[in-house]
């Protein structure tokens, strides 16, 4: 289930009546109760939340120039912040790094992508392979290593990770060392004598346990298990790109007084992000984080037109400049996401790279006039025989893009002229809600 297309839909009731009253607030939080326990998270949790967003909704003074529903907008967004946890600050100078976690979390994969992340922050970064029990578990950090242009230690066929880690330690030079340990199917006395062997080598300043977001509320569990054995400083969450119990997830180690650091977005070593609770839940709310946006772009240093990302008349140019920037940022509807576009048909979202050079071949076939006015191919199946002979394509692929290319006209068009969700958050946030700075601001 997507727990933030849900949760629009329970607050579009809200925002769509003519005015609101105590039953209608009621009415929302019970949407979202049965939004929110359909996601994996737990239901004591939920009753707390419900309890928390109807007596101030019912009970506190409102801001005297937001409306009830307004009001109540503000409430749930605030709410959910303070649910999903604190945003983290991670520190950017020189210490150690231990990953734990279970099979399946994702730890390897997760290893590069904290490299990569430290990496785009001007640091060195070194990683040791300690993981001396999942089959290829060191081959597969040493290719990751190389992707993402970090030092790599280890000692082949050597089987006492604590081993492992201290001939590393007195090699490596890096700002940063992060060590990938083992994982278990299960947490287990074996593998807190060795987290606590490799810990004692190491000396962490940092402690990361490594979970995946389809796990739910078991996350919750988890840290607390891992906490007892190693103290962790924080939880990345892995695979929020991809699964329905990310809020539960999310939720339970926040209420297991675990720190959420970061959280994986996607496969690539640049689909990962800082935890920060306003922005993860505008997200989920529909509020645009060009922020965020413009810092992957910048992060990446590519020659992508801001201007055209941010244009208000959207042409199929502007849109195939908007995909290209996209395709470089990660998985495309994360990046919608960021442009408040969380809706976007998911046909559109999932192109491949190949859709995309096609969709290019398509652009470089038709007129300046025609890039700029979509409406003349409609009507003109001369104009579409003509781009398909010149971009290689059948007349039916260029007619599926330009029915795509409307889908995306339509739904950006009404984000700009609905009177719903979209103004009256607009509004809320050009008010001041907490939390959110200029870098929030709607596109």
């Amino acid at each position: 289930m997507d727990l933030g297309k849900k949760l629009r839909e329970a607050l579009s009731k809200l925002t769509g009546k003519p005015y609101v009253d105590a039953d209608d607030v009621k009415a929302l939080i019970k949407d979202l109760q049965r939004v929110l326990i359909s996601s994996d998270v737990n239901v004591k949790l939920v009753l707390g939340l419900s309890k928390r967003i109807e007596e101030r909704a019912l009970k506190t003074e409102k801001v005297e120039s937001l409306t009830l529903k307004e009001h109540v907008t503000k409430i749930v967004y605030e709410e959910l912040v303070r649910f999903m946890g604190r945003t983290y600050s991670p520190r950017l100078d020189k210490h150690r790094v231990l990953m734990c976690g279970l099979y399946g979390s994702g730890k390897t994969t997760t290893c590069a992508k904290l490299a990569h992340f430290y990496k785009t922050k001007g640091l060195s970064v070194g990683l040791i392979a300690a993981d001396t029990d999942r089959p290829a578990a060191q081959e597969q950090l040493e290719q990751l290593a190389k992707q993402v242009g970090a030092a790599y230690y280890t000692i082949k066929g050597e089987k006492d990770p604590a081993v492992i880690v201290k001939d590393a330690m007195k090699k490596a030079k890096e700002e940063i060392i992060i060590v990938d340990s083992a994982g278990r199917s299960a947490f287990d006395g074996h593998l807190v004598e060795e987290l606590r062997a490799i810990a004692g080598q190491l000396k962490p300043d940092e402690s990361y346990l490594v979970v995946s977001a389809d796990i739910g509320q078991i996350a919750g569990k988890q840290a607390t298990e891992f906490n007892s054995a190693v103290p962790l400083s924080g939880v990345i969450v892995t695979k929020m790109d991809g699964s329905g119990k990310g809020g539960g997830a999310l939720s339970s180690v926040a209420a297991s007084d675990a720190k959420i650091s970061f959280v994986g977005l996607g496969e690539k070593p640049a689909d990962f992000e800082v935890y920060n609770s306003e922005k993860f839940v505008g997200r989920l709310l529909g509020v645009p984080d060009i922020g965020a946006l413009m810092e992957r772009i910048k992060e990446i240093s590519t020659e992508t037109d801001v201007k055209k990302l941010e244009s208000e008349e959207l042409t199929i140019e502007a849109f195939y400049e908007q995909l290209k920037a996209a395709k470089k940022l990660g998985p495309l509807g994360n990046v919608f996401s960021m442009l408040g576009a969380a809706d976007i048909p998911k046909e559109m979202v999932q192109q491949s790279e190949g859709k995309l050079k096609k969709f290019e071949s398509m652009i470089n076939s038709m007129t300046k006039q025609e890039k700029r006015e979509a409406a003349l191919l409609k009507s003109n199946p001369n104009r579409i025989a003509r781009i398909a002979k010149g971009s290689g394509c059948t007349e039916k692929e260029v007619r599926e893009f330009l029915g795509q290319f409307e889908k995306v006209e339509k739904m950006m068009n009404m984000f700009k002229k609905n009177r719903g969700f979209r103004k009256k958050m607009e509004k809320m946030m050009k008010g001041g809600m907490p939390g959110m700075g200029p870098d929030m601001k709607m596109a």
